[in-house]
């Protein structure tokens, strides 16, 4: 019951909150919006699979340059917007079959060089506009609808989110969400109990690109811009600090880490833009703050703010799978007699 009147008022606010804000609130709100889609991603890729990528910021960039190429040679948005994560997923699937054959740090390194390659090549190629990037993207329209304002495009960013969640829900209470914790646990306990381990690992890798790409998709119709500074690697290393912040293996962690880091970002660059800060303030506080809250959350929040906040409640417990926990071993029975089962 706690947890439908809390959807049921987040449902509301999220509602409500376009009419009211003013547009230097609502473009954080659309920020928000579309870091917490990945985010989503990036706690299904980490909290569920246990596979580390620093890499996310790329298939953001792959959805953003593939709805704007589409729309700029004169397809229709929404079909554009639907290609955004159809290309990032299907570039994650090419990308995946190398890369997903290593673990741990080194995982993460090759998907965060994945993402330095990428940026080098749309800064180079011309069908990606080079360092310039491409510009006058038009805006996001259905038919005769035009997104013109802000507001419009914080509707469908939340629209997005949730549907995002949803899929992420019905993956993890699905059989593959449970194999997907199989095989976070024990990648070799999990191969033999027969869970295709290998397909599995590509399929959530894929998976999160395509909420990346859909996240992607939808900025470029909002900034109608995209150049390789778009989406510096530091962009990457926000989602992990979002989903580690917000709890990890829980979908609403995603939102709550989301919304902490994005408003904290935010104060940040509001510090930064005072006089006589130094032109490098932005980047160094915000490396600076990111291993900061890394490190109190690991020592005093080790499952996140939202598992923690809801135990205080009395609410759910932290969720009881993280990457690397194991199981109890089994009871056998007392005598020497093989059980009955």
């Amino acid at each position: 019951m706690i947890r439908l009147v809390a959807g049921l008022l987040v449902a509301a606010a999220t509602l409500v909150l376009p009419a009211v804000l003013d547009d230097s609130a609502l473009a954080v709100y659309i920020l928000l919006g579309l870091a917490a889609m990945v985010t989503v991603g990036v706690s299904l890729l980490m909290g569920y699979a246990g596979q580390v990528s620093l890499g996310q910021g790329a298939f953001y960039a792959i959805g953003a340059y593939t709805a704007a190429l589409l729309a700029l040679n004169g397809v229709p948005p929404l079909a554009g917007l639907v290609a955004a994560p159809v290309v990032a997923a299907l570039s994650a699937l090419v990308i995946g079959v190398p890369l997903l054959r290593l673990r741990g740090h080194h995982l993460a390194f090759a998907t965060l060089a994945m993402q330095l390659i990428l940026l080098s090549l749309a800064g180079q190629l011309e069908i990606t506009g080079g360092d310039i990037g491409l510009q006058a993207i038009p805006q996001f329209s259905v038919g005769s609808f035009e997104a013109g304002g802000a507001s419009a495009y914080a509707y469908l960013t939340w629209a997005g989110l949730a549907l995002v969640m949803l899929v992420t829900r019905n993956v993890i209470i699905s059989r593959p969400g449970r194999a997907l914790r199989a095989l976070a646990t024990s990648e070799t306990a999990a191969a033999s109990s027969g869970i295709p381990v290998g397909r599995y690992k590509l399929v959530v890798f894929a998976l999160s690109a395509a909420f990346a790409g859909l996240a992607g998709g939808i900025y470029c119709f909002y900034t109608g811009y995209v150049a390789p500074g778009s989406f510096p690697v530091l962009i990457s290393i926000q989602y992990i600090v979002m989903a580690v912040v917000g709890g990890l293996g829980t979908i609403w962690g995603a939102v709550v880490g989301a919304t902490a880091i994005t408003l904290l970002v935010q104060a940040l660059n509001s510090l930064a833009a005072l006089p006589g800060m130094p032109t490098y303030a932005p980047s160094v506080l915000s490396y600076a703050v990111y291993a900061l809250v890394l490190i109190l959350v690991v020592l005093f929040l080790p499952h996140g703010l939202l598992p923690a906040v809801t135990k205080r409640a009395g609410g759910a417990d932290p969720p009881a799978h993280r990457p690397g926990r194991t199981r109890p071993p089994p009871r056998w029975p007392r005598s020497g007699r093989a059980s009955r089962d």
